[in-house]
C-alpha cells in the first residue's frame, strides 16, 4: 500500500500552487461571470505565500502542514475563499495530527474533516453551486475506492475524476449561496469557480501522492 508521507503532502500543496498559477486567468474569468472576478488572483496570492512558508520551514507532519497552510490562507486570501480553504487545511491538520505518514483511510478521514469544516463555516449544501459540489462527491469516491482496497494513490485518482464530474455538474445549477446567488436564474449556465479550484486541489493530490 502506498501511504502519503509528509513529503507527498508538501508536494501536493506545491502542485496545487502550480495548478492555480496555470489556471489563474480561467478562475478569474469564471468568477467574473457570477462573482467578484477575483478568485484566481486571490488564490494565487495565498498559495504564493504558502509556498514561501513551507519552502522556508518544511512541515514534518501532516498536522504541521495543515496548520501552516490553513493559517496562511486565512491571513492572505480575501473574500470567502480564504476562510473556507483555510478551514479545510486547519481541520485536515487537526485530524491528521502527528502521524508520520497517512494510509488511504487516514488521509481520507483527514480530507473529510476538512470538508466538514467547510460545511460548518459556509453552511452550504449539495446542489447550492459551491465548491462542495465537487469536493463532497470526490471524498465519497475516495471512501468507495478505499473500501474496494485502493491505496492512497488509487483513491486520489478516483477522487480527482469525481471532483471533475461534480465541477462540471455545477454549470446548470442555480446558485443558492454566495455572491452568485444574487443573480438567481442568471447564475445557471456558468461553472462555479470554487468547484473549479477545488478540483485542481484533488488533481494536485492525484499528481503527488506516492511520487516522493
Amino acid at each position: 500500500m502506498t501511504d502519503a508521507t509528509p513529503a507527498d503532502l508538501v508536494a501536493w500543496v506545491e502542485r496545487f500552487a502550480d495548478l492555480i498559477d496555470a489556471h489563474e486567468a480561467e478562475l478569474t474569468r469564471l468568477d467574473s461571470e457570477i462573482g467578484d472576478a477575483d478568485h484566481g488572483a486571490n488564490m494565487a496570492r495565498g498559495l504564493h505565500a504558502v509556498r514561501a512558508k513551507i519552502d522556508a520551514d518544511p512541515p514534518a507532519t501532516a498536522g504541521d502542514l495543515g496548520r501552516v497552510v490553513g493559517m496562511t490562507l486565512v491571513s492572505t486570501v480575501g473574500g470567502a475563499s480564504g476562510p473556507l480553504y483555510g478551514t479545510f487545511f486547519l481541520r485536515l491538520g487537526s485530524a491528521a495530527g502527528t502521524q508520520a505518514a497517512l494510509d488511504a483511510a487516514a488521509l481520507g478521514a483527514a480530507l473529510r474533516a476538512g470538508l466538514d469544516g467547510i460545511v460548518a463555516r459556509g453552511k452550504a449544501e449539495a446542489g447550492d453551486k459551491t465548491m462542495i459540489d465537487a469536493l463532497a462527491p470526490a471524498l465519497d469516491a475516495w471512501d468507495a475506492a478505499v473500501g474496494d482496497g485502493a491505496d492512497a494513490a488509487g483513491a486520489a485518482a478516483a477522487a480527482a475524476e469525481a471532483a471533475a464530474r461534480g465541477r462540471d455538474a455545477t454549470i446548470p445549477l442555480v446558485a443558492r449561496k454566495g455572491r452568485a446567488s444574487y443573480l438567481g436564474e442568471r447564475s445557471a449556465g456558468h461553472m462555479d469557480p470554487g468547484a473549479a479550484s477545488v478540483t485542481l486541489l484533488l488533481e494536485a493530490l492525484h499528481d503527488s501522492v506516492g511520487t516522493t
